[in-house]
């Protein structure tokens, strides 16, 4: 297969798809035809291709590749869709932030630092939107559940790995990080 035609059938794939597209993915797609580095070149062409003058942009994220709009026209897409995202308290932000920067860490981590209990609710509402998971338990008494967030909450943030989140202003204590942290997860949520 030539790279123009490989150009056209990742390009339709990857707008069609409605998740991110693994390069094991891609691989399948064309059934091993193209070497890994020949299957990246098509993506740096696609991703150059669909620069800032369209409307949508090829981005990596934690599970691959994937179409998304550019953030100038998202407010006209807002339009289409005017249900609003879900809101999350304070409480969720901080839990889901010190998850995010401490991981792995258990429950009593995370009232250590936020300074109050953590309910039940706000762990499983971060469990059910995909952002968090359980991954082992602390060696210890009540052998504590340790959380980490996931790959989908990379996706959701736009981000490749936990390396991109944003780093605090100024060297402090951790409810800076908390409050930082949180702060760049509620803008990227909308």
């Amino acid at each position: 297969m030539n790279t123009q035609d490989a150009k056209r059938v990742l390009e339709a794939a990857l707008i069609c798809a409605d998740q991110a597209l693994s390069m094991r993915d891609m691989q399948t797609l064309f059934a091993d035809e193209l070497s890994p580095d020949c299957l990246r070149d098509v993506l740096t062409e696609l991703e150059r291709d669909w620069g800032s003058s369209r409307g949508l942009r090829l981005v990596q994220v934690a599970t691959g590749w994937r179409f998304q709009s550019q953030p100038d026209v998202q407010v006209y897409l807002d339009r289409l869709h005017p249900e609003k995202p879900p809101r999350y308290s304070r409480a969720v932000l901080e839990t889901l932030a010190i998850i995010a920067y401490r991981q792995p860490v258990t429950r009593g981590d995370i009232e250590q630092i936020r300074g109050v209990g953590v309910s039940t609710p706000i762990v499983r509402q971060l469990e059910d939107r995909g952002w968090i998971e359980v991954i082992g338990h602390r060696e210890g008494p009540g052998r504590p559940a340790l959380y980490a967030t996931t790959r989908h909450f990379l996706d959701d943030l736009g981000l490749q790995s936990l390396r991109q989140l944003p780093q605090p202003l100024q060297p402090a204590g951790p409810d800076t990080v908390a409050d930082t942290v949180a702060d760049a997860i509620s803008v990227a949520l909308g």
